[in-house]
């Protein structure tokens, strides 16, 4: 069975108390996706993470402070998720060329990873069997990443401890619709025990 681990929105300017859109305790699961990621690689699985790449005037900036502008350090992973066999895709369409990467940093101006132009063809290139999700935050990217998996037939499960919200109601009724839906609910030591 071929998995594909998504890494969401892992970023300083979440994570971090300090960052220009912190979650408050988003911190903590720094340590889990690390070891999600590297328990990935070293089985031959390929983490898609997925990142905001905005530009200084985005447009999602008249919804949200800005973040995440490219080329920042609010816009970097932190060191301990990044694996060493790595390519960046960018939103716009691109040639891709996967070939030997064992993380697939995906670029994104919006909510919904699914908006990448690329993601489509990612997927295909990675058959995936099943998918893993985990990052920030749960009831706006991770959902709509995991809801979109879940349109592609696919097993989807939602690591809970690799997970933070921005209001926990919000989060937990996210969880919800996503088990409504089909979607599994899972924990770190159950994929990387």
């Amino acid at each position: 069975m071929t998995t594909v681990f998504f890494d969401v929105d892992t970023q300083y300017d979440f994570l971090v108390p300090a960052g220009a859109l912190a979650v408050p305790g988003a911190s903590r699961i720094v340590p889990a996706v690390a070891r999600l990621n590297r328990w990935a690689a070293e089985h031959d699985c390929v983490v898609v993470s997925t990142t905001d790449a905005h530009a200084e005037n985005d447009v999602e900036f008249h919804t949200w402070p800005g973040h995440c502008v490219a080329g920042t350090l609010g816009q970097r992973k932190p060191e301990s998720t990044l694996l060493s066999q790595r390519v960046t895709v960018p939103s716009r369409w691109a040639v891709l060329a996967l070939t030997g990467a064992r993380q697939v940093i995906l670029e994104k101006q919006s909510l919904n990873c699914f908006d990448n132009a690329n993601l489509e063809a990612v997927l295909a290139a990675l058959h995936a069997d099943r998918y893993v999700v985990y990052g920030v935050v749960t009831e706006y990217c991770v959902a709509l990443a995991a809801q979109g998996l879940l349109r592609t037939g696919r097993p989807v499960a939602i690591v809970t401890d690799a997970v933070e919200t921005l209001k926990r109601e919000a989060g937990d009724a996210a969880l919800q619709a996503f088990t409504a839906a089909g979607g599994t609910l899972t924990r770190v030591a159950e994929i990387a025990g």
